[in-house]
C-alpha cells in the first residue's frame, strides 16, 4: 500500500535512565525546514546533515577520546589505518615533503610510498630513535613529520617532545600513532604534537572485536579540516561500533593497568633466560630506549619483541606450536594474549633495520601472569629442542 504522506522523523522517548550510551542510527538527516536544509553543511564540524557526518553516538566516542588526549577535538574513523591516512589526505598535498618514521606502522608506509608518491609527495623515511637532530631532514617544503614510538615491532623509542619543538620552529605538522601507550600512558598534545591517532581497534575496544582509529587535536581549524576529508572520503564508523569502543573504554584503567603490570613481570622473566638474546621493551632498563620511556610515559604497555638465540626455521615452528594460552595473531590491547612472527627477511627489507634476526612480539592480556610464563617457558623448551647443539 503506497501514501503520499511524508513520514514523520522519529523523536527519542521522555527522559530515560540508563547507564549505557544510546545507539543512534541514521543514513538520512531530516530538517524541520527547507531553510534549514538548505544550510545544512552549515552545521559542520560538529552537526549533523547526513549519515556520513556521524551520529550522536559517535559524538559521544569523540568526546570522551578528546578528554582522554587532553584535546579539545576528536574524530573517530573505521579503523587505525583510515585515521593515519585521513591525516595525511586533509593536509600533504603534491610537491610536499613527508618525514615518516621508519618503524611506522607497515600500511603507512605503504600509502604513502606507494599512493601519495603518484600525487608527487617526496616521502622519506628517517631513523626510529631520532630526537631533535631530525632539523638537517626538514625542508622548505617538509609537511608533517610522522612519528610512533615505540616502534611496534622492533620497540625503538623517539625523543617525541624534542621533534615536536623542532616541527613548531620550521611550521612543519606533526602526527604521533600513540597505541602501544595509549593516552593513559603518553599525551602527545601535551608535547606539542598536532595529531594524536590511536588504533581503538587495541586498548579502547580491548575485546579484539572491533576496527576503529581515533584522531585528536587541540586546532580548531585542523579539526574543520579533518572533518570535512573524513566526509570527503567516507570515513564514518556504525554507531554500533561507537557503543562498543564506549563499553570497553569504561574498564579501559582496570585492564591497562594490570597488563601493564603482568607484561613487565613476564618481560624481566625472559630477559633472564638463556635461549632469549633479547627482550625488546622500552620499561626494562636494559633497552635503548628507555631513558626516554622513563622520561615520559607512565604504563607499561603491553606488548613486547623477543629475538631469541639464532636458529633454523623449524624451531621457530616448534615455539608457536607449543604455545598452548598465547593465540597467533596480529594486534595487541585486547584480553587475550597474542603472538605473531617476523621473519628475518623482514628486518632485512626495512630501512635503518634494529636487528637482522627474526622478531616475535608477544601482547599480554588478562590471562593469570603464572600461567603466560610457563607457557612462553614452554615454548621455549621446545625451540631449545628443536635447534641443533654445535
Amino acid at each position: 500500500m503506497s501514501t503520499n504522506k511524508a513520514p514523520q522523523a522519529n523523536q527519542p522517548p521522555q527522559p530515560f535512565g540508563s547507564l549505557s550510551p544510546a545507539v543512534m542510527r541514521a543514513s538520512t538527516v531530516v530538517f524541520d525546514t527547507l531553510e534549514d536544509f538548505v544550510a545544512r553543511k552549515s552545521r559542520q564540524p560538529d552537526g549533523f546533515s547526513y549519515g556520513v557526518t556521524g551520529t550522536p553516538t559517535a559524538r559521544l566516542l569523540e568526546q570522551r577520546i578528546a578528554a582522554l588526549e587532553d584535546g579539545r577535538h576528536c574524530i573517530v574513523a573505521p579503523s587505525g589505518a583510515a585515521a593515519l591516512m585521513t591525516v595525511l589526505m586533509g593536509f600533504v598535498t603534491g610537491g610536499d615533503h613527508l618525514l615518516i618514521s621508519a618503524a611506522c606502522y607497515g600500511t603507512l608506509k605503504s600509502f604513502a610510498q606507494k599512493w601519495l608518491a603518484r600525487m608527487d609527495v617526496e616521502v622519506e623515511l628517517y631513523s626510529p630513535r631520532a630526537s631533535a637532530e631530525i632539523a638537517a631532514l626538514i625542508r622548505p617544503n617538509t609537511k608533517m613529520i610522522c612519528m610512533e614510538s615505540p616502534g611496534t615491532i622492533t620497540m625503538e623509542m623517539q625523543d617525541i617532545p624534542a621533534i615536536a619543538r623542532v616541527a613548531r620552529q620550521h611550521g612543519v605538522l606533526t602526527m604521533v600513532d600513540n597505541t602501544w601507550a595509549s593516552p593513559l600512558g603518553f599525551r602527545p598534545l601535551q608535547h606539542g604534537v598536532d595529531f594524536s591517532v590511536e588504533a581503538a581497534t587495541k586498548y579502547f575496544s580491548g575485546h579484539s572485536d572491533v576496527l576503529m582509529g581515533a584522531i585528536s587535536m587541540n586546532g580548531a581549524e585542523h579539526y574543520g579540516i579533518l572533518r570535512e576529508t573524513q566526509s570527503i572520503l567516507g570515513q564514518q564508523v556504525s554507531p554500533e561500533d561507537c557503543f562498543l569502543v564506549l563499553r570497553g573504554m569504561e574498564t579501559l584503567n582496570l585492564r591497562v593497568a594490570a597488563q601493564s603490570e603482568s607484561t613487565l613481570r613476564i618481560a624481566t622473566r625472559l630477559a633472564q633466560h638463556p635461549l632469549v638474546d633479547r627482550v625488546l621493551y622500552p620499561p626494562l632498563p636494559s633497552d635503548p630506549g628507555h631513558a626516554i620511556w622513563k622520561r615520559d610515559y607512565k604504563t607499561n604497555g603491553c606488548l613486547f619483541s623477543l629475538i631469541l638465540k639464532p636458529a633454523p626455521e623449524p624451531a621457530f615452528n616448534a615455539f608457536f606450536d607449543a604455545l598452548e594460552h598465547f593465540v597467533i595473531g596480529a594486534s595487541w590491547g585486547g584480553v587475550h594474549s597474542l603472538a605473531a612472527y617476523y621473519p628475518a627477511s623482514l628486518q632485512s627489507e626495512r630501512a635503518f633495520p634494529a636487528t637482522d634476526q627474526p622478531v616475535i612480539r608477544m601482547s599480554i592480556g588478562l590471562e593469570d601472569t603464572d600461567l603466560l610464563l610457563q607457557d612462553i617457558e614452554r615454548a621455549l623448551a621446545a625451540y631449545g629442542a628443536a635447534t641443533p647443539t654445535r
